[in-house]
């Protein structure tokens, strides 16, 4: 294992290790991931991983609430829920670098919403249909996969992969990629060749991107 880079308070949940690099790198992970095409055999639907944001680890707190405690700094939470109902905060966006207020509320809440950092259509299509339901579950749930960020970027994402689209900002594109190879590499998806490119195409700016993982 490597360095513990803490994101939030939920350490059972939320926290992500960086695996050192001297161990294992994004780019390792990619040499072994399979390479192939979109299966559109089965048509997605988003309750094939589950209603919602849900509470793996029984805590009684939402995952969205649990990666909200993580990357905002600032936290303040709804009075009477036990610190689990984030009700505002601050965030260092990772795919813009901007610093954005998250107020909870019917018309500001989407301005900081919670990316599937592999979109959950884009993980259908590249192998989820074979896992379990209760995989594709802790997959839309694991924190390893979810990141705060800025609501408009996270729509103009939608279902892209990373020969689709990246972060407006490049000084996250290394850390995406390693995300992004991370949760394929622990799910066992595959990328198609486009995205393959891609993704080597940002890790030769940084061979040494370390891969992470997650208590999920």
């Amino acid at each position: 294992m490597g360095l513990l880079v803490v994101f939030g308070l939920f350490p059972d949940q939320s926290t992500l290790t960086e695996v050192d690099a001297q161990d294992r790198t994004a780019e390792e992970l990619l040499d072994h991931l399979e390479t192939g095409d979109r299966d559109f055999s089965a048509e997605y639907q988003r309750e094939y991983f589950g209603d919602g944001w849900l509470d793996l680890d029984g805590d009684g707190c939402s995952t969205r609430n649990e990666i909200l405690a993580r990357d905002l700094q600032n936290v303040t939470y709804r009075s009477g829920t036990d610190d689990c109902v984030v009700d505002s905060g601050v965030l260092e966006d990772l795919y813009t670098g901007q610093t954005l207020t998250f107020q909870r509320g019917e018309d500001t809440s989407s301005q900081v919403q919670i990316d599937h950092v592999v979109a959950l259509s884009d993980a259908w299509q590249k192998g989820a249909q074979e896992l379990s339901e209760d995989q594709r579950h802790r997959f839309a749930n694991d924190p390893l996969n979810l990141e705060a960020v800025s609501g408009p970027v996270n729509t103009a994402k939608s279902n892209s992969d990373a020969s689709e689209w990246l972060p407006p900002d490049p000084e996250s594109h290394c850390e995406y990629a390693g995300r992004q190879i991370s949760v394929k590499a622990k799910y066992e998806l595959w990328v198609t060749a486009e995205e393959r490119q891609a993704l080597e195409n940002i890790l030769q700016t940084c061979p040494d991107q370390p891969a992470y993982e997650s208590a999920v």
